[in-house]
Formats: C-alpha cells, sequence, structure tokens
C-alpha cells in the first residue's frame, strides 16, 4: 500500500490543529517542502511530521 497522503493547506493546518493563516506564518515561510498539483500546493503528510520533527525545540 502507498503511504504518501497529500495534503492542500487546509488539511494540512487540520492536521496539525491550527488555522490556515499560522500554517502559512510558520511552516510555508520556513521552508516546508511542497510541490504544485495543477494550481495548488500539496505537502506531503510524511514531510510534514519530519518538518516537525527536525525543527523540534526539545
Amino acid at each position: 500500500m502507498y503511504d504518501h497522503i497529500l495534503l492542500n493547506r487546509e488539511e494540512a493546518a487540520a492536521c496539525l490543529g491550527i488555522d490556515p493563516v499560522s500554517f502559512d506564518k510558520y511552516f510555508r515561510k520556513k521552508g516546508l517542502k511542497a510541490f504544485m498539483l495543477g494550481k495548488q500546493e500539496r505537502y506531503l503528510q510524511s514531510e510534514l511530521y519530519s518538518f516537525i520533527k527536525n525543527h523540534s525545540i526539545s
């Protein structure tokens, strides 16, 4: 089974329990890898979790 789940901005924010504006502020501008699918950015759920893990403060 293929484990990669693609998320749009709103889904990525919901996955983290934050609003889309906060997602833009904290993640999109800090180098989270994304790619374009049509006219929208998409994020791999695994990349999102990896980004969080690599930028943890503790």
